[in-house]
């Protein structure tokens, strides 16, 4: 997929492998979300605003997805966060 004339090697939504990396920020594809994780800077100068673009198109291709499927989405999607946890061995 190209947008922005940026070549994108994911479909946000379509698998639950794809991945990318604009800077330190890791973007993983699921087929209910597409999560965003690590620490990026935006310098003002000439890499940061590649990486801006970058991070843009990524985001321009998630929102494109979620307006494709707008009435047919749920108010929200039940995510495992938090549902893991271990008895504190310490006290």
């Amino acid at each position: 997929m190209t947008r922005g004339g940026l070549v994108m090697a994911m479909e946000p939504f379509a698998d639950e492998a794809s991945a990318l990396q604009v800077g330190g920020l890791k973007i993983e594809n699921r087929l209910d979300r597409v999560s965003l994780y690590g620490s990026l800077d935006l310098t003002r100068d000439k890499a940061g605003l590649r990486l801006a673009r970058e991070l843009h198109t990524i985001l321009e291709a998630v929102v494109a997805a979620l307006q494709r499927e707008d009435t047919a989405l749920p108010e929200t999607v039940q995510t495992a966060q938090g549902e893991d946890t271990v008895k504190n061995p310490f006290g």
